[in-house]
């Protein structure tokens, strides 16, 4: 086995440093994506049953919103319920309760996706 040269010393340093900063960065973005797509998934059940609920016989579109900011406020933050929208309307000529929830992407740290996500939730209403 040879013995390294002069000019080889601190080179382990120098490749882990480089490692390291590829696998910091790689792994920030596995995790920023797993954090939006987490908030995302909570976004569209939290609409779907809210759009249930105010589906129901005795509830309406106003239930459906109230509805859905209680549930995002319970699961997420009180922020992301923010810009919720519930409406009665048509699809397909049958009676729906349509909720639509736009929320601000999430964003670890100072750097990662700009824009906002955009979810609804329909639900067939029910006759009284």
């Amino acid at each position: 086995m040879s013995r390294p040269s002069a000019a080889d010393a601190g080179s382990a340093v120098v490749d882990f440093v480089l490692v390291a900063a590829l696998t910091t960065v790689l792994f920030a973005g596995v995790l920023q994506l797993t954090l939006a797509l987490h908030v995302r998934s909570t976004l569209v059940d939290c609409a779907a049953e809210g759009a249930r609920y105010g589906a129901l016989a005795d509830r309406g579109p106003a239930d459906a919103e109230r509805r859905t900011r209680e549930l995002i406020t319970m699961t997420l933050a009180p922020r992301f319920a923010d810009d919720v929208v519930a409406e009665a309307t048509t699809v397909e000529g049958l009676p729906v309760v349509r909720v639509q929830v736009t929320a601000a992407l999430p964003v670890l740290g100072p750097l990662g996706p700009a824009g906002s996500l955009v979810v609804d939730g329909h639900a067939l209403e029910e006759l009284p």
